[in-house]
C-alpha cells in the first residue's frame, strides 16, 4: 500500500491559492483580532500517517484535499491552540456569557438534560 507524499508542490500551490482567498486567521477573528493567516489547517485532521488499510488511506487523502475541511490560521494558533484541541479533543473559547462555543466541549458532558433555553 503506497501513501502518496501530500506536502509537495501540489499542496504548496493549493495552500497559496487558499490563503490568497482567505488571508485572515479564523481564530484571531473569533476574538475580534485581525492577524494574517500563514497556515492552512485541516479542521478534521486527515491522519494519513496513521492509516493502515487502503480504505483508510483513501479516506485520509480525501479529507486532506477537501477544501471544506481547511481553515486559515496564523502560526501561533496552529502551533498552540489547535494542537491542544486535537490532543485533548476539547474546543476552546466561550461566548459573552461564558458558555463554551463548541457543543462537544467537556463543559456540556453530563448536561444533556438541559434545554437550550437554560443555556
Amino acid at each position: 500500500m503506497k501513501k502518496n507524499k501530500l506536502y509537495g508542490s501540489r499542496w504548496d500551490k493549493a495552500r497559496r491559492a487558499f490563503l490568497a482567498k482567505n488571508p485572515l486567521c479564523v481564530m484571531c477573528q473569533a476574538h475580534h483580532l485581525i492577524h494574517p493567516a500563514s497556515v492552512v489547517d485541516h479542521i478534521v485532521p486527515h491522519r494519513l500517517r496513521f492509516a493502515q488499510t487502503t480504505e483508510e488511506v483513501k479516506t485520509a487523502q480525501k479529507r486532506f484535499w477537501d477544501e471544506k475541511n481547511w481553515q486559515p490560521l496564523c502560526t501561533q494558533h496552529h502551533n498552540t491552540t489547535k494542537q491542544r484541541m486535537e490532543k485533548s479533543g476539547k474546543g476552546y473559547g466561550c461566548d459573552e456569557n461564558g458558555i463554551p462555543n463548541h457543543p462537544n466541549s467537556h463543559w456540556y458532558q453530563g448536561k444533556s438534560d438541559l434545554l437550550i433555553e437554560d443555556l
